[in-house]
Formats: C-alpha cells, sequence, structure tokens
C-alpha cells in the first residue's frame, strides 16, 4: 500500500522523517478519534469503584479487616527512633517468636515502658544486631530472641531491610507516610496476601513433572502502627486455616537441608560462624554499656523436635544456645533490665 493510499484512510496520519527536515527517526501520529470522552471516563470510573467494592466486600466477608502492613517502610521508621532521640530505649530483636509473642501493649502496663519492635518473621537477628552495634548510637538495653533455626544458620527472608533503612530515600519515606495515613487504617485488602497478583498466583496452577511448588506464607498476623504484632483471629477460629498454616511449615521437617549445611561439618562451621557474628557484635554494645539479653523463646510438638534434629543429631555434641552463652554472653543476669 503506498503513502498516498494511506493518506486517504480518515482518520490516519503518519509523518515521516522527508515531512519533518532534521528529525532523524519516522514520528508516527494518529489523530484523536472524535469520541464523547467525557462519558467514557466516567463509566470507566464507576466500573473501577464496582470492582474495587467487590474486591473490598470478599475479603470483608472472609474474616479480613483493616491493619498495617509490616513493611520495610514500617521497620525503618522504628528503627529511625533510635537514630532520632531514642538511643536509651529498649530494644527488641529476634525473629517472629518475639514479633508474635511480645505484647507491646502489656509490657508497658507492666513496666511503664513500651518498646521498639524490631524483630523480623523468618530472619536471623543477627544483621539488626550488627547494625546496632556499629550504625547506630543504641545506649539501652537490647532483648535478642534465639530461635535456633534462624539464629544459628544466619537465614534472613528479611534480610535487605537493614539496607533499605539506610538507603532510604524521600520518596520512600513519604510513599509510607502516605499509606500508613490513608490507606492501610481503611482498606482490608490492601495487605499483601490480598493483592490480586498474590491471589493469582498461589492458585493450583498445574507444575511440571519434578517441579516443586513451595507453600506460600499466608497472612497468620495483624500489625498496629508500631508494629505491635497479634495472632490474626482467622487463624484461632478456623480450623481449615489453622492447618493450611502449620502445613506451611510443616513440610520443612523432613525436608533436604540446604547446601552450605548438609553435612555436620558444614553445619558446624555455619553456626560458628553465627556464634562469631553475635560474639563480635555483643563487645562493641558491651563496650558502649548497652545491657543485654539473650532470650530463648519456646517451641514445642514437632517443631521442637525439628529442631534438636537439626541442632542436635547433625552436630554431636554441639548445644548451640550453650556455646553461645558462653562465648557471646555471660551468664550473670543483667540487673534492672526491663526497667
Amino acid at each position: 500500500m503506498t503513502s498516498s493510499t494511506h493518506a486517504n484512510i480518515p482518520g490516519f496520519k503518519r509523518l515521516t522523517a522527508s515531512d519533518r527536515p532534521g528529525v532523524a527517526q519516522p514520528v508516527p501520529e494518529r489523530e484523536v478519534p472524535d469520541l464523547p470522552w467525557i462519558p467514557i471516563l466516567m463509566i470507566a470510573c464507576l466500573l473501577a469503584l464496582a470492582m474495587l467494592a467487590a474486591w473490598k466486600w470478599h475479603w470483608r466477608a472472609y474474616g479480613v479487616l483493616p491493619s498495617y502492613r509490616d513493611s520495610d517502610g514500617a521497620w525503618a521508621q522504628q528503627r529511625r527512633r533510635i537514630d532520632s532521640g531514642e538511643a536509651d530505649a529498649l530494644v527488641l530483636v529476634g525473629s517472629s517468636r518475639v514479633l508474635f509473642d511480645v505484647q507491646l501493649p502489656e509490657w508497658e502496663k507492666a513496666t511503664g515502658i513500651r518498646p521498639i519492635q524490631l524483630a523480623l518473621q523468618g530472619t536471623s537477628p543477627l544483621p539488626i544486631l550488627e547494625d546496632l552495634a556499629t550504625n547506630s548510637q543504641c545506649k539501652g538495653r537490647l532483648l535478642i530472641g534465639v530461635a535456633p533455626d534462624l539464629f544459628f544458620s544466619g537465614f534472613a527472608v528479611r534480610g535487605d531491610v537493614v539496607n533499605y533503612y539506610h538507603d532510604q530515600g524521600p520518596s520512600q519515606r513519604s510513599g509510607h507516610w502516605l499509606s500508613q495515613h490513608f490507606l492501610e487504617p481503611y482498606f482490608a485488602f490492601y495487605a499483601t496476601d490480598f493483592a490480586l497478583a498474590t491471589v493469582i498466583n498461589r492458585q493450583p496452577w498445574p507444575v511440571r513433572t519434578g517441579v516443586n511448588r513451595p507453600a506460600p506464607v499466608r497472612k497468620i498476623s495483624v500489625s498496629d502502627a508500631d508494629r505491635n504484632t497479634t495472632m490474626w483471629q482467622k487463624v484461632e477460629t478456623d480450623m481449615a486455616y489453622l492447618t493450611m498454616a502449620r502445613n506451611t511449615w510443616a513440610v520443612r521437617f523432613n525436608g533436604p537441608r540446604p547446601e552450605p549445611m548438609n553435612t555436620p561439618e558444614k553445619m558446624q562451621k555455619v553456626i560458628e560462624t553465627q556464634i562469631a557474628r553475635a560474639e563480635t557484635a555483643v563487645k562493641i554494645l558491651r563496650a558502649r554499656g548497652v545491657r543485654l539479653l539473650f532470650l530463648r523463646p519456646p517451641s514445642s510438638g514437632d517443631y521442637y523436635a525439628f529442631e534438636n534434629r537439626l541442632f542436635r543429631a547433625q552436630v554431636p555434641g554441639m548445644r548451640c544456645c550453650a556455646a553461645l552463652r558462653q562465648r557471646a554472653f555471660t551468664s550473670r543476669t543483667t540487673p534492672n533490665f526491663k526497667g
């Protein structure tokens, strides 16, 4: 079709380099069709609102209520408090057991102090401990949770949060502020677990033979603005949902060990590395006058049996928590820790 033929098509207009002297590349242009754009825009907005309302109703019916997101921005907001005038605060560092098990309002009621919550689910506390030792003026008290399968392996699902805090720019901080004030307290479906892309991805799509599809960790908790975290009511009242949540972790119990820890020798090396990291950070903090308490939160049932198999049978004679206490922290008590 020649250019002259194109020119006879209604609404078609294409300018080439020959039509635009000095412009190297062709610049396609098309005239905007004469359509009722305002009614179209109104209809599109109404459809979007209707779909948004349907999505919100669906998750409300499922039992979801608005809550704050435990995002990297929320963690950074609490971490910033230490560098912004609360260097003498009581800080909680650990994994999910410290995050879920310590209720900040109850602690405040009992002691008059509301701790800064820096624990992270699925993450060793060592990156945070090291950051407080080398990149802060923390001078208060630290409670450090020791979940053996995370602490002594160095596994850190959210380990990048420390770098996020130090690299967080103005747009990220303002975005978190807007989200925390105008979205999270009002929209039940705003949690990551209920995003459309997440819901689509976790559908039982067929997979290729030999490919293992890990079960995603679903919503199990509700957070306040300062990261005080409680168990989501559905986990307590919906037995099917509780079973699904438990099975997410149960698949790990008899699975293969990660390559860096698949022999007793490799595992002992990894454990020694983590203890050495803790020892170095503790020395720096204690020299600054920081009081520390290592706490091994309880576990039971299949999970406790899993921890014993992982850190006792795999490393004969190795008692990880005892070794940590001997090398990184003396057994003497810390006076007046709670206050």
